[in-house]
């Protein structure tokens, strides 16, 4: 089997680097080890920046009308708001974000690449790669052999063409746990936020989700495996608004997972390249995670399609990782501190810094995206 480029992994960020090489001209092949697409939400915020790129492939407009619309990021600490971001001033066609499930996030991009006459091979893994002045030749579970120009690892965290390339991937994982959860609840603050609250046992985010549901992301020492409705009850109880609290009706999905905080030490090694949290993986805080490698992914295709300066991809995006690591990490830290002195001071010094105009407008910037734009 040949192509230009074979892409190891379909996830969102592996979809759209399909589609917008396909857009492109160049030919694609798509290899994924799992039988299926995520059926569950895990990743749901799309911003501001992501919503603009995605416009080449013609899908925002159905992200947008599928997904909620919130203008606003407020950081809470019980029920004293200490800083509120509205997004409704930013200088974008998109001035909010855009609440959706990944897997119907998934789902469009990977209705859009069918549309475009390409299909996603599932249970294929890539398991040894070749490289030689013209290309590379990957070997896929089962036996078969792919040969291509280029091989991008968009397989996650985990990744096994980073493994495979001999790239590192430096960082450390954080002590806490994350519960991750979607539930029904009764829910008296306003809907159209995403809210972060603090609180001495750890952070706690809730965002609305299309269908009057509720994202839940939340630290924890050790979470439970599987968290029931009781475990977010308890968590919303803790730190949530104490006034008006909030009342689980209904656990959807949920989740545990570990969170680490890694930067991969190249984006490239020859004709090998990395994008998404094959080369970053850094806090959910903020909700940078798709949207940086969606982004990392509408470069990369225009990079590989001009082909004449490759290396111009990692000198674009991995500085932009750098910094939303560097940014998601400062977030954690804060929303997780547990000695009075420093939370004392911490919610002092956010409510005067959120009353000047431009302190706002450059958080705003910086959630939305649009501050990590190349020149």
């Amino acid at each position: 089997m040949e192509t230009d480029v074979l892409i190891a992994g379909a996830g969102p960020v592996g979809l759209t680097l399909a589609a917008a090489l396909t857009t492109r001209g160049v030919g694609v092949t798509v290899v994924d080890r799992a039988a299926a697409g995520t059926n569950t939400s895990r990743a749901a915020v799309i911003h501001a920046r992501t919503l603009e790129v995605l416009d080449e492939l013609g899908v925002t407009k159905e992200l947008v009308e599928r997904g909620v619309i919130v203008p606003r990021f407020t950081v809470r600490d019980r029920d004293r708001a200490l800083v509120s971001i509205d997004f409704d001033g930013l200088p974008t066609p998109y001035p909010y974000t855009v609440m959706l499930p990944q897997s119907e996030t998934e789902e469009i991009l990977a209705g859009r690449l069918a549309q475009l006459g390409v299909s996603v091979r599932r249970q294929a893994e890539v398991t040894g790669v070749r490289q030689d002045d013209g290309g590379v030749t990957a070997d896929l579970a089962g036996g078969d052999t792919v040969r291509a120009r280029y091989l991008v690892g968009a397989d996650g965290m985990h990744s096994t063409v980073r493994e495979l390339s001999g790239i590192g991937f430096r960082g450390d994982r954080y002590a806490q746990s994350f519960v991750l959860a979607d539930v029904r609840m009764d829910w008296e603050l306003p809907g159209a936020e995403v809210q972060l609250f603090f609180a001495p046992a750890g952070l706690v985010v809730v965002a609305p989700l299309p269908g009057g549901r509720h994202r839940i992301v939340a630290t924890l020492d050790e979470a439970p495996e599987q968290p029931t409705a009781a475990d977010v009850q308890a968590l919303l109880d803790v730190r949530g608004p104490a006034r008006s609290p909030a009342r689980v009706r209904e656990i959807m999905w949920s989740s545990r997972f570990r969170v680490h905080h890694r930067l991969a030490d190249h984006y490239r090694a020859g004709r090998i390249f990395l994008a998404g949290d094959a080369a970053h993986v850094h806090s959910p805080a903020g909700g940078q995670g798709m949207n940086t490698g969606i982004q990392d992914a509408i470069e990369l295709a225009a990079v590989l399609a001009d082909g004449s300066d490759l290396d111009r991809y990692e000198r674009t995006r991995r500085p932009v990782a750098a910094g939303v690591v560097a940014f998601t990490d400062r977030m954690t830290r804060m929303a997780t501190l547990r000695q009075g002195p420093l939370i004392a001071a911490r919610n002092t010094v956010l409510p005067l810094a959120g009353r000047v105009p431009a302190v706002r407008r450059r958080l705003a910037m910086r959630l939305s995206g649009l501050s990590t734009i190349s020149a």
